[in-house]
């Protein structure tokens, strides 16, 4: 495919690549449009169980939006107006993507990547990857859930030591901070990004979609309120072929065979 986004459905894993090595995979409207149709596409496919978003090459996972000449097309009020209801990348703000996202960090996450990164469940990271949300260094803003997603991880002078600053800060500070959850040398960074992904496929997906479910719901409501909520999820999982499955593979001491409905 020539629309610089490779996606592929491995089995049960969903494999998506922002290939722009060239611009250190900064990513133009025609890839931003093709990376939400590719989140539709999941969506809509009850065999995906995991997904796992990375960038081409060695160097970067994503620099954000492109800003070489031929590319920005619009100002910053102009983006602003326009912005996309899922943020970066379709990514960063998604609310409906039910299943869990691994975030591959294989070099620079700024900018969009790096919310990008904060749209994402877990985050696996090479020694050598930076973050940061370097908006403010070329006058811009993370408007694509950055600034709020940020100070909802952190402690507050973390957050603003990171957005006041546009700095970029490494894969270990971020993993002391809370943010990544796990560094590894490059060499090693599929490897432990399979581990994660053995994990969760060993988990039933009716509970898995329902967990992210309650968990994307119930954001900013307390405890007591977001336990009384009764998302589709939830109560397809309760009732589902999982369930049944799980406790007859537990009392029958074998690894269970989940039909994922």
């Amino acid at each position: 495919m020539t629309d610089e986004v490779r996606y592929i459905r491995d089995g049960h894993i969903a494999r998506v690549t922002i290939d722009r090595p060239a611009v250190l995979n900064a990513v133009d409207v025609k890839t931003n449009t093709r990376l939400g149709e590719i989140w539709a596409e999941i969506e809509a496919d009850p065999k995906v169980r995991v997904v796992v978003v990375t960038g081409a090459g060695e160097r970067s996972f994503c620099v954000g939006a492109d800003m070489s000449a031929g590319a920005v097309e619009k100002t910053g009020l102009e983006y602003w107006t326009g912005l996309d209801p899922n943020g970066f990348g379709g990514l960063s703000l998604r609310t409906t993507l039910d299943v869990p996202v691994i975030a591959r960090v294989n070099g620079y996450a700024l900018g969009g990547g790096m919310e990008m990164v904060l749209g994402c469940d877990i985050v696996v990271a090479a020694e050598h990857a930076q973050f940061g949300l370097t908006e403010p260094r070329v006058g811009r803003i993370p408007l694509d859930g950055g600034v709020f997603q940020l100070v909802r991880r952190l402690p507050h002078t973390q957050a603003m030591g990171l957005l006041l600053t546009g700095r970029r800060a490494a894969a270990a500070e971020l993993h002391r901070m809370g943010l990544v959850n796990e560094v590894v040398p490059a060499e090693q960074l599929d490897g432990a990004v399979d581990r994660w992904v053995a994990d969760i496929l060993a988990c039933a997906p009716t509970s898995l979609r329902a967990i992210k479910q309650m968990v994307q719901r119930g954001d900013g409501l307390s405890a007591q309120d977001a336990h009384k909520l009764r998302t589709p999820a939830l109560m397809a999982a309760l009732d589902s072929g999982d369930s049944k499955e799980g406790v007859l593979a537990f009392q029958q001491k074998r690894p269970p065979v989940w039909p994922g409905r």
